[in-house]
């Protein structure tokens, strides 16, 4: 019996390695601004996408949150993304705590190189927990009350649905409070990073679909198999 739930643990280990993994190196990846060519040129943001670097990571939160909500159930999403949000504190102090620390003459970066890159501002940190705390939130509730009014049935729908608008309110909660309060881009530039960075996250959020099936899929297949042989014992 401990060797069947041994087994069982692996694959929510797994989704919540992923979530966190992918939340930290959001953190980190935050304050880089990137630029995508595009083929045609889209109303406001023209012919290149702008967002944040820690689009490309927090991205994969949403997929972990959707895949752990849809498994463990409404409460345990909430738990884990909660935890997360806690431990973005704890990140923040080991990273201003080496930042502090005296470097020595042997590093191969320098203090300032390394402060530039790890160090994020005060708008990249309270941008990123407020939207954080919000949509993450927000995508687990409207995400089990899709399930709830379609009894259990359209996984796409509810995956789609609920990332679909977590995503805008993390991204204008983000971008208007790291790049407009506190930085003070003109709107202009505000509302291109919001488009860019959307559109990102909703192209995203469609691919990742069948890929929330598939991991669904494979480990419920799991957890009735290793009950099977449960049962067989």
């Amino acid at each position: 019996m401990s060797r069947n739930s041994s087994s069982l643990a692996v694959p929510q280990v797994a989704l919540l390695a992923l979530f966190v993994t992918a939340l930290i190196t959001a953190q980190v990846t935050a304050a880089k601004v990137l630029a995508f060519d595009l083929p045609v040129s889209i109303p406001v943001a023209g012919d290149t996408l702008l967002l944040p670097g820690a689009a490309l990571a927090y991205a994969l939160t949403f997929f972990a949150s959707d895949c752990y909500a849809e498994l463990y159930g409404r409460r345990a999403a909430q738990v884990m993304v909660n935890v997360a949000f806690a431990m973005n504190f704890v990140l923040l102090a080991l990273v201003w705590s080496t930042i502090a620390a005296p470097i020595s003459g042997a590093s191969s970066v320098s203090q300032a190189q390394f402060a530039d890159v790890l160090g994020a501002s005060t708008g990249i940190v309270v941008g990123s927990l407020a939207a954080y705390v919000v949509s993450q939130n927000w995508d687990v509730i409207v995400f089990h009350r899709i399930r709830d009014a379609t009894d259990g049935e359209h996984l796409w729908l509810r995956n789609l649905g609920s990332t679909a608008t977590s995503q805008l309110i993390d991204t204008v909660i983000f971008v208007g409070i790291a790049f407009f309060v506190f930085q003070g881009l003109p709107l202009e530039a505000v509302v291109s990073l919001i488009v860019g960075q959307y559109l990102l996250k909703l192209g995203i959020a469609a691919l990742d679909t069948p890929f929330v099936y598939l991991v669904v899929g494979l480990v419920r297949s799991r957890e009735q198999d290793s009950t099977a042989l449960a049962f067989g014992d």
